[in-house]
């Protein structure tokens, strides 16, 4: 079969390219069946910006005139040389599939075929032709997993003559994901953030990863409940700028004081530590933020987060009832709660 599995497809990029092999590169992460073609054509030595040696061509074009495929691949180049057909966005095309099953079964020597496609099935019948051919490749690409994620950090970071510590290299591994082309962006506007620095630290991936609306949001419940006023009002702001309804921080101090109440309730009744408490948390507590919550354990008893969830309860209903006055209402409740947990902590 001539094909190679998701781990298998690098190792085979990593090797010159051959003329009269067509090669197929698809699966549902388009971002990175983009990036392993340009590398593809890369391998070939061409130059990519010149006409005669290189054919950019869409698979419909293709599919409504199934000969062209073969007279493109017999034509010679002007000025001599290989070329490359390089054919975009590629599915279920019925004559597009048997048009390269019969440039297979006669492959053009002087030629590179290069082919890029969507998520085909098993059974597809461009996806089985490549597969079953003997002077073609099937390269198939899917959402990176870890290992694939730490090449890429790797490979962008070390481009960037900058290092990571291991707490912001776990962090930003669970920030990225899905389409490559979007996690090669934050990477490179993660690098560009540490510019002038030589070593990432997990803040710089606070700041600069990912969704900062929902960042923000944490660091909004996280200073309520270790009583830190100026990073909430800090937190609270950012929030509310992005467009962000603070009615979603409501659902989400709940959620966590809910929690909380949880394991204050397991240390209370079982003489359990805190640490053990927070390790043993469901769900799992994000390692960045256990020392936090450890913290707030000892400022908050359960009978403390029982009046907290009365009072945001109440909030939640007078929210509603005054839709023009709610932003002013839930962050008067969460100064207040910001403010308790200050004066626990001074009664420590």
């Amino acid at each position: 079969m001539a094909q190679k599995k998701a781990h298998e497809v690098d190792g085979f990029l990593a090797r010159p390219a051959q003329t009269g092999t067509v090669v197929l590169i698809y699966g549902p992460d388009k971002g990175l069946v983009s990036e392993r073609g340009a590398k593809y054509a890369k391998l070939t030595g061409l130059p990519l910006d010149d006409p005669f040696a290189v054919l950019r061509i869409e698979a419909d074009e293709i599919d409504k005139d199934p000969a062209r495929l073969m007279d493109e691949a017999r034509t010679i180049s002007m000025f001599g040389g290989d070329r490359l057909i390089w054919i975009k966005n590629a599915s279920a095309q019925k004559n597009l599939a048997e048009a390269v099953k019969a440039l297979i079964s006669e492959p053009a020597q002087d030629t590179y075929i290069l082919i890029e496609a969507g998520d085909l099935k098993k059974g597809a019948g461009l996806r089985s032709n490549v597969e079953n051919g003997s002077t073609a490749m099937a390269l198939p690409c899917y959402a990176d997993d870890a290992r694939g994620i730490d090449g890429l950090i790797d490979d962008v970071l070390q481009a960037n003559n900058l290092q990571i510590s291991n707490d912001a290299r776990l962090f930003l591994r669970m920030s990225l994901g899905g389409d490559r082309l979007a996690t090669r962006g934050e990477l490179d506007k993660l690098c560009l953030y540490a510019r002038g620095q030589q070593r990432i630290e997990i803040e710089d991936v606070r700041q600069s990863v990912g969704d900062v609306a929902a960042l923000s949001q944490d660091e909004v419940i996280d200073a309520i409940l270790i009583g830190d006023l100026s990073k909430f009002n800090t937190a609270f702001d950012r929030v509310v700028n992005t467009g962000t309804h603070p009615f979603l921080l409501l659902n989400s101090a709940m959620r966590q004081f809910s929690q909380l109440q949880i394991m204050r309730y397991n240390m209370e009744t079982g003489n359990v530590p805190a640490g053990l408490v927070v390790n043993s948390a469901k769900p799992p507590i994000f390692f960045a933020r256990k020392k936090l919550v450890e913290t707030a354990l000892g400022l908050w008893s359960v009978a403390a987060i029982n009046r907290v969830t009365d009072r945001l309860q109440r909030t939640v209903l007078e929210s509603r009832q005054n839709a023009a006055l709610s932003t002013a209402i839930i962050r008067q409740t969460f100064i207040a709660l910001t403010v308790e947990a200050i004066r626990n902590k001074q009664r420590r």
